[in-house]
């Protein structure tokens, strides 16, 4: 993985960010993505971004729809904070599940596929899973399973792995829904350009 994240740093990609409530598209958002100079990922909007629906009538209305709107803001933002808790993963916490005998090993496909359950991981009743390629040994896929503040408060996360011509490893799509507040985010990474970098 921290090879794939070096040379990430030569490619530029379109990232498609679809945020739905209720199974309805809110907005869709579009964002050409690199790495600058500086070594920080920049996003670059791709024209303008399309909201699918058009705003409240009225000031008391649009004073609501306003603060609900910060509201699940503040709840997404306290999700993704979680989530890059958890992925990548770090090496010390797996290490730690191991120790404490919470990690669980389930053959998907015999000889091809596994997939390694750390349970705990973080906090308690959570379960990081991270699906491998036996003969290559190349990560295929992670998921997070856990809550923000109380088990009510469930997020699952999961992410599909792909693979560069050059053998880059990246995120291809991440799905996350937090279904207490029945918000589901779904980014695309799509469109890898080489530039050479």
């Amino acid at each position: 993985m921290a090879a794939s994240q070096a040379q990430l740093r030569a490619y530029e990609w379109i990232e498609t960010t679809v945020i739905t409530k209720g199974g309805d598209e809110k907005s869709r958002k579009e964002n050409t993505c690199y790495y600058g100079v500086d070594g920080n990922l920049q996003k670059v909007p791709v024209g303008g971004d399309a909201d699918a629906e058009a705003g409240p009538r009225g000031p008391l209305r649009k004073k609501i729809a306003a603060n609900k709107k910060a509201e699940v803001t503040a709840y997404m933002q306290s999700a993704a904070d979680l989530v890059h808790s958890y992925i990548p993963p770090d090496p010390n916490l797996i290490q730690q599940s191991v120790n404490a005998g919470k990690l669980s090993v389930n053959m998907v496909e015999p000889g091809r596929r596994v997939r390694l359950d750390f349970h705990d991981y973080l906090k308690a009743g959570d379960l990081l899973s991270v699906d491998m390629e036996l003969p290559t040994n190349r990560l295929l896929g992670m998921s997070v399973s856990s809550y923000l503040d109380t088990p009510k408060d469930a997020i699952q996360l999961d992410v599909t792995m792909s693979v560069l011509p050059d053998g880059t490893i990246y995120t291809e799509k991440s799905v996350l829904d937090a279904a207490a507040q029945g918000i589901t985010v779904t980014v695309e990474n799509s469109g890898y350009r080489h530039t050479g970098g």
